[in-house]
């Protein structure tokens, strides 16, 4: 695998573990107020199963490219 590629997978994978974190934080804040709607906290956590498939989806990918 190239060097360019190696890369553009690692940031594709920090991109959506990122992505993964911001979601499971906004979730957990939105969770801690009063009052909160539980329709958000919904569509928050399928927005984390979501991204979470992603990254790991990227990072198999990473790994199957890698050993060839």
């Amino acid at each position: 695998m190239s060097e360019g590629m190696n890369t553009a997978f690692v940031v594709m994978i920090g991109i959506a573990a990122f992505a993964t974190l911001a979601v499971v934080l906004i979730g957990v804040v939105n969770m801690s107020r009063k009052g909160h709607d539980p329709r958000t906290s919904n569509k928050l956590m399928r927005w984390r199963i979501i991204l979470q498939a992603i990254a790991v989806a990227l990072i198999m990918l990473f790994i199957f490219v890698a050993k060839r």
